[in-house]
């Protein structure tokens, strides 16, 4: 008689499982990410996957966090470390060709590319929040160049925000459709002839 054991340990790497997740989710979309995609992208039994990320949502939510930090948050980090909105924009766009376009992982922004299609609300209104983000900060930066100067006085900086944010939305939807990296670069350098002198 065997006392004391404990539960059979996880079998399978957590970040490593967090990251097949997050490709079965970047390449279907949240809807169409089925539990037994998930077990099979995981090579782990549903119990398992229930056991150590709760339900697919929660998963979801975690893989939401990774895909930021990994691939997602360079939106932040050009606004933070640019001198003006347009420098940061410009180098946004850039890089979100480098990014929607590198073979390593699925095309796109793996935020827009899961929200298509969902019938939660739940994980439409956390991604729509998120998109939002993005779009408040474009805001705010560019309010803050106009208050310096930097813009002129009448540019409307919540247009200008959308304009980037649709931009930049479809760029990720032009590389799922399969335009490569100079075809968004070539659109990034058209889309910032419309900002303001």
């Amino acid at each position: 008689m065997v006392t004391g054991q404990r539960g059979r340990p996880r079998s399978f790497d957590r970040d490593a499982a967090l990251d097949k997740a997050m490709f079965a989710f970047w390449e279907r979309g949240y809807e169409a990410t089925s539990i037994s995609d998930l077990t099979a992208s995981l090579g782990i039994s549903a119990p398992s996957l229930y056991a150590a990320f709760g339900d697919k949502r929660k998963l979801f939510g975690e893989v939401v966090v990774v895909y930021g930090g990994r691939y997602g948050d360079f939106a932040a980090v050009a606004l933070a470390e640019e001198p003006t909105a347009r420098a940061a924009v410009e180098r946004i766009l850039r890089e979100a060709a480098e990014v929607y376009t590198d073979p390593a992982h699925p095309p796109g922004c793996m935020v827009l590319c899961a929200a298509v299609n969902t019938t939660s609300e739940e994980v439409a209104e956390a991604l729509r929040e998120r998109r939002e983000a993005n779009l408040v900060m474009f805001e705010s930066r560019i309010r803050a160049d106009v208050a310096a100067g930097a813009l002129p006085a009448d540019t409307d900086a919540r247009a200008l925000a959308r304009y980037s944010g649709a931009v930049l939305q479809g760029m990720s939807q032009q590389s799922r459709d399969g335009a490569g990296r100079e075809e968004l670069e070539a659109v990034a350098a058209l889309a910032m002839l419309a900002w303001p002198a």
